[in-house]
């Protein structure tokens, strides 16, 4: 049986599994569709699969590393995955130009055969092509999983099987009539119908000239007998129906392999668009390090918004964070200073690490997430039933009903709807009942009295960086909330610096 085994080492990725129910929340808050466009680059299928891998992230480590190890083969030879990934696709063309196999399993023997067998005749130089490669570079690849998937290649499509399929197929056309063998049983009708070889198989011209000859009785039929030649047909379609289900299995197998390797390999190549596309930004990409999910694990050097930098098509300013041993990171400071961007640039960078992809960071550490979770807040809009802070509320409880021990949610300015003494005691209960829970918490509010509520050992703060001359640096560092709502930045906004500087004076 081949198998790819490309995305698992032991199974083939089932493309039907759920999506986590919480994944609307998650495409709109982290933004996640500028990143499947980037990886499909106008490529809908592309786009499919990117969009169900990306979101069915993993929670073993070896499995990460399986993928990681498979994605760094992909860089290091991405014109040869390439060249494998348009194999599917060839025969995928073929078949449809040719309208092979578009028919039921419960048609007649004949036409089962016949399409069956033209798919195998189609996919045989693609298998070729497919073995050649395999031979040129099974000791260039690295990786586990490239490298069993090439001695798979190798040792399911030998010369001597290749040569073995071609001469059947070409048998399956039956050149000299179809031979078949009966006996008569009850009532004196047949039974027992069995496809022969020809007897002249395998003999050449001088030998079936001198061969010796049982004695054979034959009836032609009339080229006008509709009833004959119909009863003709189906005698022949009995003693086809072995034979069509022997080959139309092996065409299945044949077209199930190439649709897998279609859909693992999609993966990585939307990996490649996605990689040569930072390139071209010159922003550094970086294999993550996934630590267990029971541990309390964070840092990271130049983490950056892909997303951002994909829509600015520039790079942008990343952060270096080292909050291990933390379950909740409170980010504060003032509007516009980074600090959703970094909220934002955590949750993909945990998505993307966790289905074995690089990471938009020049190195990134983290623990890994049993269910990554969002919460942002929602503008408000005409589709609202109820108020702000009533739907906020909503969410949490939709949210909380799905959160495990070991969870990842990311909070922005949330309860903010409220004033800010309410809303800071409700937050306050609500992120407490969750750390008491397991659950790990990012938490971006402009809340003071929050922020200050959880000043502690297992609390890590930051605050995006603000010039005295209130120019934002987009960066965060580690530091303790300020208790101000920056009303010198709105009152510069609103009425300019030079009315700022001679109210002050």
């Amino acid at each position: 049986m081949m198998k790819v085994f490309l995305l698992y080492p032991d199974q083939d990725f089932a493309p039907s599994v759920p999506l986590p129910l919480n994944v609307d929340d998650l495409i709109q808050d982290l933004s996640l569709n500028i990143l499947f466009k980037a990886m499909a680059q106008g490529d809908k299928f592309l786009f499919q699969v990117t969009h169900q891998v990306v979101l069915s992230p993993l929670d073993e480590i070896a499995l990460i590393l399986y993928r990681q190890d498979i994605l760094k083969d992909c860089l290091k030879h991405p014109d040869v995955v390439r060249q494998i990934y348009q194999i599917p696709l060839e025969f995928l063309e073929r078949k449809s130009k040719r309208w092979l196999w578009g028919f039921s399993r419960r048609s007649a023997p004949t036409s089962i055969l016949s399409g069956a067998r033209e798919l195998l005749e189609a996919s045989l130089d693609l298998l070729r092509q497919l073995r050649l490669i395999a031979d040129q570079n099974v000791n260039t690849f690295e990786s586990q999983g490239f490298h069993r998937f090439f001695t798979m290649i190798q040792r399911e499509l030998d010369d001597e099987y290749l040569a073995l399929v071609e001469r059947h197929v070409q048998q399956l056309h039956f050149p000299h009539g179809v031979l078949l063998s009966a006996q008569l049983g009850k009532g004196n009708e047949g039974s027992g119908y069995v496809l022969c070889y020809p007897n002249d198989a395998g003999r050449n011209w001088l030998q079936r000239l001198f061969a010796s000859r049982s004695p054979s009785y034959s009836y032609t039929l009339h080229p006008r007998d509709e009833a004959g030649a119909r009863v003709l047909g189906e005698l022949r379609d009995r003693g086809l129906a072995r034979a069509a289900n022997a080959v139309a299995q092996a065409a299945e197998h044949i077209e199930s392999f190439f649709n897998v390797l279609r859909w693992e390999l999609a993966f990585y190549i939307g990996c490649l668009n996605l990689y040569e596309q930072l390139m071209a930004l010159g922003e550094p990409v970086a294999f993550p390090q996934p630590m267990p999910a029971n541990e309390r694990r964070f840092s990271c050097a130049g983490l950056y918004d892909i997303t951002l930098a994909l829509t600015l098509g520039k790079p942008v300013v990343g952060n270096d964070i080292s909050a291990d041993g933390k379950s909740l990171i409170i980010i504060t400071g003032p509007n516009r200073g980074g600090k959703t961007v970094f909220l934002r640039s955590v949750g993909v960078a945990q998505l993307m690490m966790q289905c074995g992809m690089f990471v938009p960071a020049d190195s990134f550490l983290s623990n890994l997430a049993i269910g990554l979770f969002t919460h942002f807040k929602r503008e408000e809009d005409r589709k609202m039933e109820r108020g702000k802070f009533e739907e906020e509320l909503g969410r949490m409880s939709t949210i909380v009903d799905y959160l495990t021990p070991n969870a990842l949610l990311l909070l922005n300015e949330s309860f903010a709807a409220t004033n800010a003494r309410e809303g800071s005691e409700i937050a306050r209960q609500i992120v407490s009942a969750l750390l008491e829970k397991g659950i790990k918490v990012y938490y971006v509010t402009h809340l003071y009295e929050l922020a200050r509520s959880f000043y502690g050992d297992n609390v890590f703060f930051l605050r995006a960086e603000r010039l005295p001359d209130g120019r934002r640096t987009f960066r965060l560092k580690e530091a303790g909330p300020l208790e101000t709502s920056y009303g010198v930045d709105l009152y510069r906004k609103i009425f300019g610096a030079e009315k700022q500087g001679n109210m002050t004076r």
